[in-house]
């Protein structure tokens, strides 16, 4: 699990605003704003910020179902920013999506045998009774029996159609499948059901994912490595565990702290987050975070941090994008 099956590097995507009858250029919501990181092969990167912050943006740009304004994404030794549509169609049975909401989508006019089936002939794969066969296959991997072919996707409960989502993302054998908000329109049983299917199915395929969510609880089960996401950017990446246990950003301290725990009487280990995240159409000078953050100087307010080891010179895996981390630490300590 040491080499890197994608490398995102200085990530940004920027969605203009227009205005006026001649539809003026008027500003950019800056979306994802300079962002990198990269996923090993066998491994979870879990993605994780408040809503609105752009992790699903930031999702769908590496995958170019949205043309990043800058940076690339370099993905089987090429880079999928530079690649033309007919390119990208190859590279898409290497690289798919798990979608949020079950009930949107899957095609409500189509079987389910029709849906599955569909990779396959996009890409001129096998014949029918293959494909066929193929299907089957696929719908027994995700706990799914055969009858299922035949009906339609409103026959389903949300859970199982989430089960077909995923079989059809696995149904091309992709290395890597962006999963974006998987489990997060599912009742929190079905959600460790799914959970349980998708580490499954990465031990039997040798998948990586990048598992894009805002419970921090489910990314932990999940995820090898944890990125959190502000305002368009990266404040922290750490081993899963390492992350829980000595957080080094202030923001990522809160997030921790905010996920509910089942004593009732238990003390709380930090107040609520004060303020709104700010504006992706006018982000704030300096560090982004500086608005809401009880450890702000000077200058937080003037200088962006840059996203690096807590020790200078000193290679680390556990990376933090701020000013006074290190006193932050200590303080935790």
């Amino acid at each position: 699990m040491n080499s890197s099956l994608l490398e995102v590097r200085n990530l940004k995507k920027y969605h203009p605003i227009r205005a006026g009858i001649f539809q003026k250029k008027i500003g950019y919501v800056h979306a994802v704003d300079d962002i990198s990181f990269a996923i090993r092969t066998g491994e979870t990167l879990g993605l994780v910020g408040e809503s609105g912050c752009g992790k699903t943006t930031a999702g769908r740009t590496i995958l170019v179902l949205e043309k990043p304004t800058a940076g690339s994404i370099h993905f089987m030794d090429q880079d999928l920013s530079r690649l033309k549509r007919r390119q990208l169609r190859e590279i898409r049975k290497h690289v798919q999506m798990i979608f949020q909401d079950p009930y949107e989508s899957l095609d409500p006019r189509q079987t389910v045998g029709e849906i599955l089936e569909e990779p396959f002939i996009i890409h001129n794969i096998g014949s029918s009774e293959d494909r066929r066969k193929s299907i089957r296959d696929l719908l027994d991997r995700v706990g799914m029996p055969d009858s299922a072919m035949s009906r339609f996707p409103f026959e389903f409960s949300g859970g199982q159609r989430q089960r077909i989502g995923i079989a059809r993302a696995i149904a091309l054998r992709p290395s890597l499948i962006v999963c974006d908000e998987a489990v997060s329109a599912l009742d929190v049983s079905i959600q460790s059901q799914i959970l349980n299917l998708l580490l499954d199915l990465q031990e039997e395929m040798g998948l990586s994912y990048l598992f894009i969510a805002h419970n921090l609880a489910v990314v932990k089960h999940i995820s090898d490595r944890i990125a959190v996401m502000y305002s368009g950017k990266i404040v922290e990446m750490a081993d899963a565990e390492r992350l829980y246990q000595n957080p080094l950003h202030p923001y990522t301290r809160v997030l921790i702290a905010a996920i509910p725990v089942p004593d009732p009487d238990a003390p709380r280990k930090q107040r609520a987050i004060a303020g709104e995240t700010p504006s992706a159409i006018t982000p704030p000078a300096g560090c982004r975070f500086h608005p809401r953050c009880p450890y702000a100087i000077d200058i937080c307010h003037v200088e962006p941090p840059e996203l690096k080891p807590l020790t200078p010179g000193f290679e680390d895996d556990h990376v933090v994008a701020c000013h006074r981390a290190a006193e932050i630490e200590r303080e935790f300590r």
